[in-house]
C-alpha cells in the first residue's frame, strides 16, 4: 500500500509541475519585458510608430510639393500645397543658376568639409592622448576640458578674441570658435580606452610608435564611433548660422542657413531672384520651400550611411572607459 502511494505521489509531481501549480516545483514568473507580446500591444505599437512617421513626413511632403508647384497652383491652394499638380523645377533652376543661393551653398559645403576635417583631426589626437593613462599632463588636461563644459567665457569675450585675432569677415571665423566639442572628445576617448591594451602593447613590442598605433590599430577599430562623431560635426557646421551673423558683414560670404533666414523670416529675396518674383515668374513661397529642401538634402543623404554605426558608436563610447 505504501509503495502504491509513493508511486502515485511520484507520478503526480511532474503533472503538478506541468500545470505550474504553486509550490517549490512552480517556475518563477518571468519579467514583463520577456512576456510574449499581445496582438493588441503589437497593433498599438504599429499605430504609434505610424503616427510618429506621419508627423515627420507630412510637413516634409508639404515643403517638397510646394517647392515644385507653380505660382498658379500655390495661389489656388491659398499657400502651402498638399496635392501635387503641374510640378515644375523652375524654383530650383533659378536658385542654382549662379546667384546668391548657389554661392551660399558652395560656402556652406566648403566650411562643412574643411571644418569637419579640422575638428575630427584635433578631436582624435586629443582623445587618443587622453586615453593613454599616465601620459604627460593627462589629468590636468582632462580636468581643464571638463571645466569648459560647465564654465564658458561668454559671447562678448569670445567676440573680442575673434576680433583681436583678425578673424572677422573671414571663413576661419565660421570654423575656429566652434571647432572642438568636449563631449565628442570624451566619447572618442572612452571608445579608445575600450580597445584591448594587448593589441597596443604587442605593437609597441614590435617597435611601433604612437602615430603608427593610432593610424594602423586604433582608427581601423574605431570606425563606428568616428563615423558618428563625423556626422555630429558635419551637421553642426552645415546648420550653423550664428557665427556668420555676428562675425561676417559681407553678404557674399554668407552660408546657406543665413540666406534661408533672410528669405524665410525677413522676407528678403536672394540676390538675382527679386526681379523674377516681382515679375510674377516665381512664387516667393516656392523659393522659400526650395531653399529649405536644399538645406535638408546633405543631412538626409548622409544619415543612412552613418545610421548602421550610430548605435554601436554611441553606446560603446558611452559605456566603456
Amino acid at each position: 500500500m505504501s509503495a502504491v502511494t509513493d508511486s502515485a505521489v511520484t507520478d503526480e509531481r511532474p503533472r503538478a509541475a506541468g500545470r505550474k501549480a504553486p509550490g517549490r516545483w512552480a517556475a518563477p514568473p518571468r519579467p514583463v519585458w520577456e512576456e510574449e507580446p499581445h496582438r493588441a500591444g503589437l497593433a498599438g505599437k504599429g499605430i504609434a510608430l505610424g503616427l510618429a512617421c506621419l508627423a515627420v513626413l507630412f510637413p516634409l511632403w508639404i515643403v517638397v510639393v510646394t517647392s515644385l508647384s507653380t505660382k498658379q497652383t500655390i495661389s489656388d491652394a491659398g499657400g502651402l500645397v498638399l496635392v501635387p499638380r503641374d510640378l515644375t523645377f523652375i524654383a530650383y533652376q533659378e536658385l542654382l543658376s549662379g546667384g546668391q543661393v548657389t554661392r551660399a551653398t558652395v560656402v556652406s559645403l566648403g566650411v562643412t568639409v574643411v571644418g569637419t576635417l579640422f575638428s575630427m583631426t584635433v578631436s582624435i589626437l586629443c582623445a587618443y592622448g587622453l586615453s593613454r593613462i599616465g601620459s604627460l599632463g593627462h589629468r590636468w588636461f582632462l580636468m581643464t576640458l571638463l571645466a569648459t563644459m560647465f564654465f564658458g567665457a561668454g559671447l562678448i569675450p569670445t567676440y573680442l578674441l575673434v576680433q583681436s585675432l583678425g578673424l572677422t569677415d573671414t571663413y576661419l571665423a565660421l570654423i575656429l570658435p566652434s571647432a572642438i566639442s568636449v563631449f565628442n572628445i570624451l566619447v572618442l576617448r572612452a571608445f579608445f580606452m575600450g580597445i584591448s591594451p594587448e593589441l597596443t602593447d604587442s605593437a609597441r613590442i614590435d617597435g611601433a610608435g604612437d602615430w603608427r598605433i593610432l593610424w594602423q590599430i586604433v582608427l581601423p577599430l574605431s570606425r563606428a564611433v568616428i563615423a558618428v562623431i563625423t556626422l555630429f560635426y558635419a551637421v553642426g557646421y552645415w546648420s550653423a548660422w550664428f557665427n556668420a551673423s555676428i562675425y561676417l558683414s559681407d553678404q557674399d560670404m554668407m552660408p546657406l542657413q543665413n540666406v534661408m533666414i533672410q528669405l524665410v523670416q525677413k522676407q528678403e529675396p536672394p540676390v538675382g531672384l527679386g526681379q523674377a518674383i516681382r515679375a510674377g515668374q516665381l512664387s516667393a513661397l516656392a523659393v522659400q520651400m526650395a531653399v529649405m529642401v536644399l538645406a535638408l538634402l546633405p543631412v538626409a543623404f548622409l544619415s543612412p550611411f552613418v545610421q548602421k554605426h550610430f548605435k554601436k558608436g554611441m553606446l560603446t563610447g558611452a559605456v566603456k572607459g
